[in-house]
């Protein structure tokens, strides 16, 4: 699935098991230039089977539904329509709950009450393959993670913290003023240290045990 353009809008399934909810944020989605609402659902289980029927880009899970949950829906999803990028939407900043969705393979997390920019740009980054995370919920995770010897080398954590402001590799390269490659470097050598597969899983992973404070 390619990311949105001009022509190629981002496709968006919306998925949380409150109709109010689910039309607040269509109605925000829709009235930003390149992303369209394809669908809709109240329930973890419709969500993979929309997602099946619909190949959205982005599909967009509320954390706690009747029934499958987000996490396990993502799980699912990704299993089902691997090509598409999952970001939890909830209301709850529960840090087992966030590392859960990561593991599951979700693109990030999302607060119901950010903002329509915010929402916007999450949809956006996620669509670029870029980790999607609010600036609270990673702070959360600074404050209420001890810290511990670090296993990752200072430039390794300096890519993960670029990493986790959503900045690309070739970006990254350029604020540390080294090659992409050298970068994707680092990146590999922090997923082998922390036992992840992949860019947001290791950010995560690294708030969580407070190693990029």
């Amino acid at each position: 699935m390619a990311e949105g353009t001009a022509t190629d809008p981002i496709r968006v399934l919306l998925a949380d098991d409150h109709p109010v909810v689910r039309e607040g944020l269509s109605a925000m989605l829709e009235s930003a230039e390149g992303i369209t609402v394809v669908g809709q659902a109240g329930s973890g289980e419709e969500a993979v089977v929309q997602a099946v029927a619909l190949r959205p880009d982005i599909t967009l899970l509320d954390l706690r539904m009747g029934g499958m949950d987000g996490v396990e829906a993502t799980g699912q999803l990704l299993r089902e329509v691997p090509g598409c990028k999952v970001v939890i939407v909830t209301t709850y900043e529960d840090d087992s709950d966030i590392l859960r969705a990561v593991e599951a393979g979700a693109a990030g997390y999302l607060l119901k009450g950010s903002s329509r920019q915010e929402l916007i740009d999450a949809v956006q980054t996620a669509a670029r393959g870029e980790t999607v995370l609010t600036p609270s919920l990673a702070g959360k995770l600074f404050r209420t993670r001890a810290a511990e010897p670090s296993p990752l080398s200072g430039r390794e954590r300096e890519v993960l913290r670029l990493v986790g402001r959503g900045l690309t590799n070739a970006e990254i390269g350029a604020e540390l003023f080294v090659s992409e490659a050298t970068v994707k470097t680092h990146l590999l050598r922090s997923y082998r240290k922390l036992g992840v597969s992949d860019r947001t899983a290791a950010v995560m992973k690294a708030m969580e045990r407070n190693l990029l404070a």
